[in-house]
């Protein structure tokens, strides 16, 4: 048996983080802030320097994916090996741009890498399936994921998928109590825990359709009420501890979809050919 059923610790922090509580947290902020000595630590000494309880970092460890801090210590001490050799840090330095760019670069690429790595092959032929037998895709999003979802429409829609969306989320509402069984809605949330996504959403199980979400906590209660889930990763709180901003992830699993769609879908070419030369004359 695994110690722990996760590939990599940090990854899992920033996308459980903000389902924590706050003493859970002071763990996690510990651990990322001071991981080389965090691993050298015993379950009391981590108790001292977080100043959160034993219970509550073996509840941490566990909702990490492991079955307790030991455990935790030997994915983290691994994962620093792999990556000691990396010449990459956390910080944004305004006077030493070319390492701060590399910085930013590593981490992006993480992002992508492990979101990419946590999608399972034969739940995303499904979701393709799923969402080309659909009589209409609905997306629907929120705040600075209000350009995904507009993004994601056009693309679809260039295929010749039925699909509709709005940036004022009153009509995305109004259009979800239009839907039926065969219809799919999916929503982007990167907390899950939206009340108004979790509303629409709701409307969306009650007609029927199947739901599809995007999110970076998978025990979220957007995720929960899910049919399929793709889990993205974040590593934004490396840099920031205030605010979300990247969607990297989320663009980066609208383009799965889209290019799956294409080679399954047989006319999509001629599709998107069509679209474009409806639009030649509007181009120099």
């Amino acid at each position: 048996m695994k110690d722990c059923n996760v590939t990599d610790i940090r990854n899992t922090i920033f996308a459980i983080y903000d389902t924590l509580y706050d003493a859970e947290k002071k763990v996690a902020d510990f651990i990322m802030a001071y991981p080389e000595k965090a691993i050298e630590m015993t379950v009391s000494e981590l108790s001292f320097s977080s100043e959160a309880s034993e219970a509550t970092i073996i509840r941490f460890c566990k909702k990490c994916g492991c079955k307790g801090f030991h455990h935790l210590k030997i994915q983290m001490a691994k994962e620093m090996r792999d990556k000691e050799d990396e010449n990459i840090s956390n910080e944004l330095d305004f006077d030493n741009i070319n390492q701060t760019l590399q910085n930013i670069m590593a981490n992006k690429i993480e992002e992508i890498r492990q979101t990419f790595e946590g999608i399972n092959g034969n739940e995303l032929k499904k979701i393709i399936d799923i969402i080309l037998n659909a009589k209409i895709v609905q997306f629907i999003g929120l705040g600075n994921n209000i350009p995904i979802i507009l993004d994601a429409t056009y693309k679809f829609s260039q295929i010749g998928i039925k699909t509709v969306t709005s940036p004022i989320w009153e009509t995305q509402l109004a259009s979800l109590h239009t839907l039926e069984k065969e219809d799919v809605v999916i929503a982007i949330s990167a907390s899950g825990s939206s009340k108004s996504i979790i509303t629409m959403s709701e409307v969306a199980k009650k007609r029927g359709a199947t739901l599809i979400v995007i999110t970076n906590h998978s025990k979220s209660p957007l995720a929960n009420m899910s049919d399929y889930q793709f889990n993205t990763a974040t590593r934004e709180k490396l840099f920031f501890d205030e605010f979300s901003f990247t969607r990297l992830s989320a663009m980066a699993v609208i383009e799965i979809l889209f290019l799956m769609l294409m080679v399954k879908k047989r006319d999509s070419y001629s599709r998107i050919s069509e679209h474009e030369q409806s639009m030649a004359e509007d181009k120099l």
